[in-house]
């Protein structure tokens, strides 16, 4: 289990990506399978053998991806100028975060290359893990590579405070799944300016009331496909992450308290809960 710390200082990690472009290059641009699982994968931090192992990444899988999107690894280079003042606004956004939910943790952050997804993930109990070349390759989420970074990474680490009541539910509902998303959305413009997910602005311009109209009558499913972890890069979806930053977000602005209003957004173990005390119904709040 790796271990978290209580002040908002990022430890991001980023020797995996040093040593994948080292034996990458050496190979001018085509390692095999072999290489990258002995060299690159079997001498991982722990925080890639814990992405590698949950995601089923195996130098096989990265070498297949080399050769099929061969332009997304040599994209990623260019991300990782990016880092470094990437990681100072996420230590800011993180200190304004510690003001208004003392409660927080902040897990290492382990930024490495894979098979070309997913983009990030995150536990309870061990960290966040940063797909590099998935994230980059995403352009679509915002076309600003350090903002990308940034966003992703502070909407990462609200996951991390999120329930496992409510983010680990045996069988989640459409509103479950996009108030941890959505609730993620809302506390990551509240730290830092905007959304993770910036595109969602265009995509819903205009159909507010039939999206949530619709998003209302899904919302007891347990079928996600309509509204979550839907996105590709010529088609982006996940509307379910919208609906559900408008419910927090009518929350956290009815509340007396705010703080509390934190809090209970972020800890809360049942979205109808939250979506009663929110006020929100379909076209709520349209500007």
């Amino acid at each position: 289990m790796l271990a978290f710390s209580a002040r908002a200082e990022p430890v991001v990690s980023t020797s995996d990506v040093e040593r994948f472009y080292a034996i990458y290059e050496a190979a001018d641009g085509k390692p095999t399978a072999d290489q990258l699982q002995r060299d690159y994968l079997d001498q991982g931090t722990d925080g890639l053998k814990h992405f590698a192992s949950i995601r089923k990444i195996t130098g096989e899988r990265i070498a297949k991806a080399i050769n099929e999107r061969p332009e997304i690894y040599v994209q990623a280079r260019e991300c990782v100028a990016a880092l470094p003042a990437a990681k100072a606004r996420v230590g800011s956004a993180l200190n304004r975060f510690s003001e208004l939910y003392p409660e927080a943790q902040f897990p290492p952050v382990t930024i490495s290359v894979g098979r070309g997804r997913p983009v990030a993930v995150a536990g309870p109990n061990d960290g966040i893990n940063i797909g590099l070349e998935a994230l980059c390759a995403t352009t679509f989420i915002n076309p600003n590579v350090e903002d990308r970074l940034v966003r992703v990474m502070v909407h990462e680490f609200i996951h991390v405070q999120q329930n496992p009541e409510l983010t680990d539910k045996e069988n989640p509902t459409v509103l479950d799944l996009s108030l941890v998303e959505g609730s993620a959305e809302f506390v990551t413009e509240l730290l830092t300016g905007d959304v993770a997910y910036a595109y969602m602005a265009d995509l819903v311009k205009g159909q507010e009331l039939e999206i949530e109209t619709r998003f209302q009558a899904d919302m007891a499913s347990t079928d996600l496909s309509k509204w979550l972890y839907n996105s590709t890069p010529s088609n982006p979806q996940d509307l379910g992450y919208w609906v559900g930053y408008r419910i927090a977000k009518a929350y956290y602005s009815n509340a007396k308290d705010k703080r509390q209003a934190l809090e209970e957004i972020i800890t809360t173990s049942d979205a109808r809960a939250i979506l009663a005390g929110s006020g929100w119904e379909p076209g709520s709040g349209i500007e």
